[in-house]
């Protein structure tokens, strides 16, 4: 019996573990991946305060040292669901069952797909959701990153130092990402943008990516987009489906919490990007952490 159970070790995670630890509570933090999130995908961050600039891995590591400085014991598991027993929770996962007396859940999101033929057998094998991770191995080749958000334009920025030639096709000719990261793009002679296209179909020869077949916003029209890989960053999705049958999740998959981070069910918390909020960072999501971990030790020892 653990007092605490953190599901997630991205920054969220990470921030709960090591403020409920460091006042002494016994934690656990229940990953199925790589500590630290998508931190890991991130190739520099420059918005985290008192750090200028920092490659997201080696946030990621130094974030997970700390966070398990204090004694919490990081399990290696993936969690199919929690019950709610009142006074304790049972969290379920894939190597076995594990009982707390509070619960917070920090899962994070996953990549949208973009939903089109050649897709599916193509990812890991020329589409690709990190750019850091696989940029890479299409050094002298011409890439496509598809979106138009924060996050595309930060790969396509990166991509362009690694690559011969970046794409960035745009369903609308606006920009959801910041000016400062669209103004970066749009000095770089390595960018080229797309507006006004859509995804249609990858093009696949000998069982390699080849390219990228638009459809025209406009008119419809079909296009064929020469590039080795190719890199959606179209959005993302909250990860709840463990705990849909709690009744804490909203219409859109992400969960509400109160100013402790507390859900609708006593005992059961949410923190960083898995729950309801405008911003999300990982400024933002070390602040939850910090406030749910610090408000369950107050409330428990």
């Amino acid at each position: 019996m653990y007092d605490i159970i953190v599901i997630g070790a991205g920054p969220a995670g990470l921030s709960a573990a090591l403020y409920a630890s460091r006042a002494g509570a016994n934690v656990a933090v229940i990953e199925a991946g790589a500590p630290g999130g998508k931190l890991n995908l991130t190739a520099e961050i420059e918005n985290y305060p008192g750090i200028k600039s920092k490659s997201g891995p080696d946030l990621a590591f130094e974030m997970y040292e700390q966070g398990l400085s204090y004694g919490a014991e990081l399990l290696m598991a993936e969690v199919t669901g929690i019950e709610d027993k009142g006074d304790h929770k049972v969290v379920h996962t894939d190597s076995g069952v594990y009982e707390s007396r509070a619960v917070i859940i920090g899962t994070g999101t996953k990549e949208r797909l973009m939903n089109i033929p050649g897709e599916a057998e193509m990812t890991g094998r020329g589409i690709s959701y990190c750019a850091v991770c696989d940029g890479p191995f299409f050094k002298g080749k011409e890439v496509v990153v598809v979106g138009g958000g924060n996050s595309a334009i930060e790969e396509a920025i990166y991509l362009a130092s690694v690559v011969e030639h970046v794409h960035v096709v745009m369903r609308r000719d606006v920009f959801r990402a910041d000016q400062y990261l669209v103004d970066k793009a749009k000095a770089n002679d390595k960018i080229t943008f797309h507006f006004k296209q859509k995804p249609y179909e990858v093009i696949i020869e000998d069982d390699k990516v080849t390219g990228l077949r638009l459809e025209s916003a406009v008119d419809g029209t079909l296009s064929d987009l020469p590039v080795a890989a190719i890199f959606p960053f179209i959005g993302l999705d909250p990860i709840t489906d463990f705990v849909k049958d709690l009744g804490i999740v909203n219409d859109y998959g992400y969960i509400d919490v109160d100013s402790n981070m507390e859900t609708s069910v006593k005992g059961i918390f949410a923190v960083g990007d898995v729950r309801s909020k405008t911003l999300r960072q990982v400024v933002t999501a070390a602040n939850d952490g910090a406030i749910a971990g610090q408000y369950i030790a107050n409330a428990l020892l």
